[in-house]
């Protein structure tokens, strides 16, 4: 049956977030996608406004095709390199929050959430891509940054620039009942919302704690290139943006967005209470000059140094790694309470 691009139109206006459009063109890849980032923080779901009449196109298209192109690989899409990365950050960054108190965690929960997010953007449209190279490259990548946050940018490049090398275009099937769709659908939404909502609700204090820890960390790895760390934090704050763009200038009156003021707090005051203690170790106050900072740094770096205290060197080597890192905190921009509103 022909798809018609009046009731896409439709179903995008009312469940476009929500994939609904998607789901009755059978891009289910794409429908799956919506649902899980709320149609790309609704950035994505307001670009594809003219995007429809092409979709509408090539589902009908596809119904009219017996057999996929053999032989044929489909055109790099930078588009779409750049959109696995980041969505194989935020898989890894909501494994990372729900998961990392599983054991091997970085060896194997969360090169694999990675990879499946490399993976479904892989599949979105009339394309996909290798499923075990994808998850080789991925966990090949995890061991190299074992143990720390960081390791979920490499390894999603890694999975994406794999992914690229081999894609190709679905293989054609026979048309499934939407039951069997929306079964499908259904266990993948609730293997990636699963943990995290047991983590939320039976450990919250630490679910918490994992929000502020990973925010931070995310926010930290664009502390050298201050544009990208605005726009991050502009993603972040994208839901309520737009939620004044819909509502006028409600304020923080919705529970909602009262709770997203607490947990954008938290990280706020868990990064101040970072810094704090990095100035204890170097023995400064809190108003110290970044030469002050610099010149502390020196020397205590050669009052600790392990060569300098074989004498006593698992004390000194626990007060040079500290050193090492207060100086590191210190060391990068501090951000403002209140410019991110």
């Amino acid at each position: 049956m022909a798809k018609g691009l009046l009731v896409t139109y439709a179903l995008w206006a009312v469940g476009g977030p929500a994939g609904l459009h998607h789901l009755y063109l059978g891009r289910d890849s794409h429908a799956l996608l919506w649902m899980l980032t709320l149609g790309g923080g609704g950035l994505g779901w307001l670009l594809e406004f003219w995007k429809l009449p092409s979709f509408v196109a090539q589902a009908n298209r596809a119904q009219g095709q017996r057999q996929s192109p053999r032989g044929i690989t489909p055109p790099l899409s930078p588009i779409r390199f750049a959109t696995q990365v980041i969505v194989g950050i935020y898989f890894g960054l909501v494994a990372l929050i729900s998961l990392s108190s599983m054991v091997n965690f970085y060896i194997v929960a969360l090169p694999l959430a990675v990879g499946l997010g490399v993976l479904l953007v892989a599949a979105v449209g009339n394309q996909t891509s290798d499923f075990k190279n994808t998850l080789g490259a991925a966990f090949l990548t995890s061991p190299i940054f074992y143990g720390r946050p960081i390791a979920i940018l490499p390894i999603s490049v890694a999975a994406s620039i794999t992914a690229q090398k081999h894609r190709r275009y679905k293989a054609s099937v026979a048309s499934e009942p939407l039951s069997v769709r929306l079964y499908r659908l259904g266990l993948a939404y609730l293997a990636f919302t699963g943990p995290l909502v047991y983590s939320a609700l039976c450990n919250t204090a630490a679910t918490l704690s994992y929000v502020a820890e990973t925010l931070g960390s995310l926010l930290n790895w664009f502390n050298f290139f201050p544009l990208l760390g605005r726009l991050m934090e502009l993603f972040l704050l994208l839901p309520y943006r737009i939620w004044r763009l819909l509502m006028g200038d409600p304020g923080f009156t919705s529970s909602y967005f009262q709770e997203w003021e607490k947990l954008y707090e938290f990280v706020q005051s868990f990064q101040d209470e970072k810094r704090q203690l990095a100035y204890q170790v170097l023995g400064l106050p809190e108003w110290a000059t970044n030469e002050e900072i610099h010149q502390s740094y020196r020397e205590l770096v050669k009052i600790w140094h392990p060569d300098h205290n074989l004498d006593q060197t698992e004390e000194a080597q626990r007060h040079f790694l500290e050193i090492q890192a207060a100086y590191e905190v210190l060391s990068q921009p501090r951000k403002h309470r209140g410019s991110w509103r």
